[in-house]
């Protein structure tokens, strides 16, 4: 009797995301400029700031410049994206937080905002992101402390962790 085994694509073993898990995480992305339109970089007015960005096994995301930067208004900037990754990685550490606490998050929205202020010599840098979590959960008893873990859930936040601007709460926590 001959054995024969078929591939088979399976997702990643739960383990390997374990909140007890230490070590390293490697990721690794793609970019490329789509921006030539046949001169190059020949003059600051003349090309594009298009730009894909590929992940393997994840949609490509579109992306531009800023529109004050020349870019296009309907499409994903960097500055869009980095508040973009403080206010998810503030949710996902948020709601794992309140799943061990056995809080029952049935809601959760945010409308963060960020200020960045350019230098007046070609540059600049963000001075501060403010999120607007509005939380809904299921127990009233349990508001006090759905509240205080935004604090913690900061602190747990890779990207947060990872800037040194200020980054705001104003959660506003109902039952």
């Amino acid at each position: 009797m001959t054995n024969i085994s078929t591939p088979v694509e399976v997702s990643p073993p739960v383990s390997r995301y374990h909140a007890h898990m230490k070590g390293e995480h490697h990721y690794k992305q793609r970019l490329i400029w789509d921006g030539n339109r046949g001169e190059g970089t020949s003059t600051y007015f003349v090309y594009g700031r298009n730009y894909r960005l590929l992940v393997d096994g994840k949609p490509e995301i579109q992306g531009t410049a800023d529109i004050a930067f020349r870019g296009e208004a309907e499409k994903w900037n960097p500055e869009d994206l980095f508040v973009a990754a403080i206010s998810s990685c503030h949710m996902l550490s948020y709601l794992a937080l309140c799943a061990r606490e056995k809080i029952s998050v049935l809601s959760y929205e945010d409308e963060a905002t960020g200020v960045m202020k350019e230098d007046g010599k070609g540059g600049g840098r963000f001075e501060q992101v403010t999120l607007h979590p509005v939380v809904t959960i299921a127990n009233a008893e349990q508001l006090d402390r759905a509240r205080e873990l935004h604090e913690k859930a900061h602190e747990l936040c890779f990207i947060a962790s990872s800037v040194s601007i200020p980054i705001h709460h104003e959660a506003e926590v109902r039952a």
